[in-house]
């Protein structure tokens, strides 16, 4: 993994590599997709156990395009959220997938909560990253620096906090492998101009929920809490 240099050799396309999971957050896999869509001469490798629809948290199932034994490698490798994701915490497949990946990829990037399979693995310790705020504190645990920002770039990793956020990942993702202008370009072709009815975004935000927030906070600790300890203890051991 090289904290230097971006893109793909000349010869071939760009290639990012997602991974699937059941019960991923569709907009943290979907938001990013579509603006991997427009980016030139990139390729999406969207990898499963199995080639088979994989039920998304909206009702409805992605198809995979390889899966991890048949996956090229990745110059990107990126990792989508969802409560899904810390069911793969135990998964030692995923986790030994990530981590061949990572020996050669560029960038390591995630959205939301798929910022702990990263860090399970033990591609974050010691660095800086984000995930959505009801789980973010957690990351410390695994040797991650929690930090309440949209977007956080710390080497060669680039992790968006939750859901939405991975439209912005994606749109810096373009800018840093085809430039701002291209990056521009995107942003304009899909009318990405949010305008929200409600400063309601984030617990920071005026209009947010404070009482819902802390309790959701409280919530995913108790829910998530031990297999986060159980993923650091294996990290501790290895």
């Amino acid at each position: 993994m090289d904290d230097a240099g971006a893109g793909a050799p000349s010869e071939r396309p760009l290639r990012i590599v997602a991974v699937l999971f059941p019960h991923v957050t569709q907009l943290d896999f979907t938001g990013p997709a579509q603006i991997f869509s427009r980016m030139p001469h990139t390729e999406l490798h969207v990898a499963w156990h199995r080639v088979e629809p994989v039920p998304t948290d909206g009702g409805f199932s992605i198809l995979p395009t390889t899966t991890f034994d048949d996956a090229p490698q990745a110059d990107v490798l990126f990792v989508p959220g969802g409560r899904g994701a810390f069911e793969l915490l135990e998964d030692a497949t995923v986790l030994a997938f990530l981590r061949r990946q990572a020996a050669t990829a560029e960038h390591l990037a995630s959205v939301c909560t798929g910022s702990f399979l990263l860090a399970a693995a033990g591609l974050l310790e010691g660095r800086r990253a984000t995930s959505h705020w009801g789980s973010l504190h957690l990351l410390e645990r695994l040797g991650v620096t929690p930090t309440a920002e949209r977007v956080v770039r710390d080497g060669p990793a680039i992790t968006a906090a939750g859901i939405s956020a991975g439209i912005d990942f994606a749109l810096r993702l373009a800018a840093d492998l085809h430039g701002e202008d291209a990056a521009k370009r995107i942003q304009l072709q899909l009318e990405y101009d949010p305008d929200p009815p409600f400063d309601a975004g984030a617990p920071s935000r005026s209009d947010a929920d404070d009482e819902l927030a802390h309790a959701q906070i409280a919530a995913m600790t108790e829910l998530r809490g031990e297999v986060v300890d159980r993923a650091a203890a294996r990290l501790h051991a290895g």
